[in-house]
């Protein structure tokens, strides 16, 4: 069973088909840029250029950099504030031509995929997604069960939010090595870990392509520490999957 997966980010808003069943996608992924200001109209134009390219006609399963609950899109820390408290679910719906729409945080997808198909299949305890990027987002499971909108990128640490010193956009804008960034996110794992005693810390996001250098820089954690096996893909893949409901 083939369905189609959006998924929103600071930077990008890129899409395809995905087999539910291998959890791949099935078509090389369509992206657009995010727009600047990300207004919700804006973005949703983008959402149709990316889901009309295939000229997809059926569900669409979207993810949102935020809090999403019954369809409404509750916070926007990177993207433009006109999407708090948004029906976001009707205005995508609206300009895909009416066709059914499930959205949910872009973090919680992505960790939905990773534990279906990817580094956190079949594990139990507390596994954590962790995507790094534009900001830090967070998918908790117990068990296999997810906790949905977590949201830990924006968790205090030296005296600001995380994701502005540790995520991949902190790195860029401030021209830090791998390995003073690697600092930086172990102490945010750290931070983390103090908190929920995880069994395992997978990270995401485009950066997981490039484990290699800075995973071996981070000492000191005592979960085991893994980069997605879906890699960038992984939202594509778990906002398919929730289209299937």
């Amino acid at each position: 069973m083939n369905l189609f997966g959006v998924d929103i980010g600071g930077s990008g808003i890129k899409g395809a088909p995905v087999d539910l069943e291998r959890g791949e996608l099935t078509q090389e992924r369509h992206k657009v840029l995010t727009p600047h200001p990300a207004t919700p109209d804006a973005v949703a134009d983008g959402v149709a250029e990316v889901v009309k390219n295939f000229a997809w006609t059926g569900p669409v399963g979207i993810t949102f950099p935020g809090v999403v609950t019954g369809g409404i899109t509750r916070t926007a820390a990177n993207v433009d504030q006109g999407w708090v408290d948004l029906d976001a679910a009707k205005l995508l719906s609206e300009r895909l031509d009416g066709v059914e729409v499930t959205l949910l945080n872009d973090a919680d997808a992505a960790g939905v995929a990773e534990m279906t198909f990817g580094a956190g299949r079949g594990r139990k305890g507390t596994v954590m997604l962790l995507t790094l990027g534009t900001g830090i987002g967070s998918a908790v499971f117990i068990d296999g069960r997810l906790v949905p909108n977590t949201e830990l990128g924006h968790l205090e640490l030296n005296g600001r939010e995380a994701e502005k010193h540790a995520s991949t956009k902190a790195k860029e804008d401030e021209g830090l090595s791998w390995q003073h960034w690697a600092r930086r996110v172990q102490k945010y794992l750290a931070h983390v870990e103090m908190l929920f005693s995880p069994e395992l810390f997978i990270i995401g996001g485009g950066v997981s392509r490039k484990a290699d250098k800075f995973l071996p820089h981070i000492e000191g954690i005592r979960a085991e520490i893994v980069p997605a096996e879906l890699q960038n893909n992984a939202g594509i893949v778990g906002a398919a999957m929730a289209a299937r409901g």
